[in-house]
């Protein structure tokens, strides 16, 4: 069998099981109306008909929760575990999950200290009488967290963590491999797992419906499943009068698994990625995108790192509160997973609804970085587009410089490009500007926007970028990456260090290219004297 030397080759031809889906899903349990102090003091003054609201209120309700709790682990006869500092809670679930053999059920329930943001009374005085009154407000406080660890016949392994205070928020943890698994053992299609994942499956197209059809709805009928069995901080008067919870997103893993048919595809696949993206030995940490502001405000952080622990390299792509891995899965497998941690940083809410659009956003990243991948290993160009870009065009009745290829304003231009081809939001005149002059060695101020503006129309029109719908931003398009990555490449790579070897000094060795050149300008001599060419 012969060895695939190619991105593009492996993705294509050593690929044997392809499954793309959700996988861990940490949310957010919390009671809409009671998140902010009004919210409080009417629950307590008009709900349950209190003179006021005060802290001292919230304690029977603690007590009482806490007690319901330690009755529940008493009934079912689990334990109640209590979290040394720095534990590993997912092995202690691991050894209770292995022993437990049942269809579904709580394994042991964990008690651990944690920060949580909490409500607390504070006395303030009226300045004309100077008579004091109790005042709610947001505070935070070290208190205990109750994680009930289980097994859902539909979801597999879960826990679902309390706060102990009010407004005892709550946290649920899923996992879509888990759910996919169980899923086709109960529909008897015989697979083979990874750890978290699936190294083979008999049905392929129905496992991957399976991971389509994991929706908000499904989330949230195993959260609403478990909270009426498990203890519940609220009373049915408070749930039947709107006091119920909602699942908000906190953190989301969208992965694509590709199972390779063997291990050494996996090192050749990461082998062609390091060297297409490093060019200067083989560093353990390598930045080459780097910190940007995406606003005035909003600091975010941009960079791509090539990590390598023992063997096995990691390829991370940051961007703001989200970040892309990819890695090579127990040797067999190529995971690359789009980890969200803020909706907010692609405009969406943290609903659980807006779960659909998220998972696009998650699921195209994944796309996105291999299409980039796939690309930067096979950026060769026609010799037509090359022509085009290189000559003057008229595109309808606006005229377009040409986009010379040994101008060393166009290489340093495309080789900005290169620098924002991950990033989701596109870039702004701003942003390429600034990284533009630093390449080309001038201050920032130096390159205004009007000149800027100039660059990014002869991209337009050339067909690199395309803006970005009713907005100043741009991305970069399929051509555009593709010719970016040519060009600075063969500038970069071969043009320059060629030139270098041929041109070197008389102190230098002579390097293999310079000999061959020679003795290729001998052998056109020899052809000339022989045609009695003067």
């Amino acid at each position: 069998m012969s060895v695939a030397r190619s991105v593009a080759d492996i993705l294509h031809d050593h690929v044997t099981l392809e499954i793309e889906g959700i996988d861990r899903m940490y949310l957010n349990g919390y009671v809409p109306r009671l998140q902010h102090v009004e919210g409080v003091v009417h629950f307590f003054r008009k709900h349950r008909g209190y003179a006021f609201a005060s802290s001292a209120l919230m304690d029977p309700m603690t007590k009482g929760f806490i007690a319901a709790i330690e009755g529940f682990v008493a009934e079912q006869g689990v334990p109640l575990i209590t979290f040394a500092k720095g534990q590993r809670k997912d092995k202690i679930a691991a050894k209770y999950r292995a022993a437990f053999t049942g269809e579904e059920g709580i394994l042991f329930v964990g008690k651990a200290q944690e920060k949580a943001n909490v409500y607390r009374t504070e006395k303030r005085r009226q300045p004309q009488s100077g008579q004091s009154y109790p005042w709610i407000v947001r505070a935070s406080a070290l208190v205990n967290h109750y994680y009930c660890y289980g097994i859902d016949r539909d979801f597999g392994p879960f826990f679902l963590k309390f706060c102990s205070y009010f407004p005892y928020t709550a946290k649920l943890c899923i996992n879509g491999h888990e759910y996919l698994k169980r899923q086709l053992a109960q529909e008897s299609i015989a697979f083979t797992a990874l750890d978290n994942g699936l190294l083979a499956c008999a049905d392929p197209a129905r496992a991957q419906q399976i991971c389509d059809g994991l929706s908000d709805r499904h989330i949230d009928d195993l959260f609403r499943k478990w909270l009426d069995r498990l203890p519940h901080p609220y009373t049915t008067e408070d749930q039947q009068a709107g006091y119920q919870y909602a699942l908000s997103i906190l953190q989301a893993e969208f992965s694509l698994t590709q199972v390779l048919d063997r291990p050494l595809t996996g090192r050749v696949f990461f082998e062609e990625v390091i060297r297409e993206n490093l060019d200067l030995g083989r560093p353990d940490q390598v930045q080459f995108l780097f910190q940007r502001r995406v606003t005035k405000r909003t600091p975010g952080r941009f960079r791509t790192r090539i990590i390598t622990e023992g063997v096995t390299p990691s390829l991370h792509v940051d961007y703001k509160h989200s970040r892309i891995k990819q890695y090579h899965k127990e040797g067999r497998a190529l995971r690359t997973e789009t980890t969200i941690n803020d909706p907010n940083d692609f405009d969406l809410r943290k609903g659980l609804q807006h779960l659909p659009a998220l998972r696009t956003v998650g699921f195209a990243a994944n796309r996105r970085l291999l299409d980039v991948q796939r690309t930067s290993h096979a950026c060769t160009m026609a010799d037509d587009q090359f022509a085009r870009l290189n000559r003057p065009r008229r595109v309808g009745q606006q005229r377009v410089s040409a986009l010379a290829f040994a101008d060393p304003v166009v290489q340093a231009l495309l080789a900005t490009l290169v620098l924002f081809c991950f990033v989701p939001r596109g870039f702004s005149n701003r942003e390429v500007r600034e990284r533009l002059a630093l390449m080309l060695g001038l201050q920032p101020a130096a390159l205004t926007p009007g000149r800027m503006t100039y660059h990014l129309r002869r991209l337009r029109l050339h067909g690199l970028i395309q803006r970005v719908p009713r907005s100043h931003r741009y991305r970069l398009t399929e051509d555009g990456l593709r010719t970016a990555l040519f060009c600075t490449r063969v500038y970069q790579r071969v043009l320059r260090p060629g030139l270098t070897d041929l041109i070197a000094g008389p102190s230098t060795p002579i390097p293999a290219l310079r000999t061959q050149f020679h003795h290729l300008e001998d052998a056109i001599a020899d052809y000339l004297a022989t045609a009695k060419v003067a």
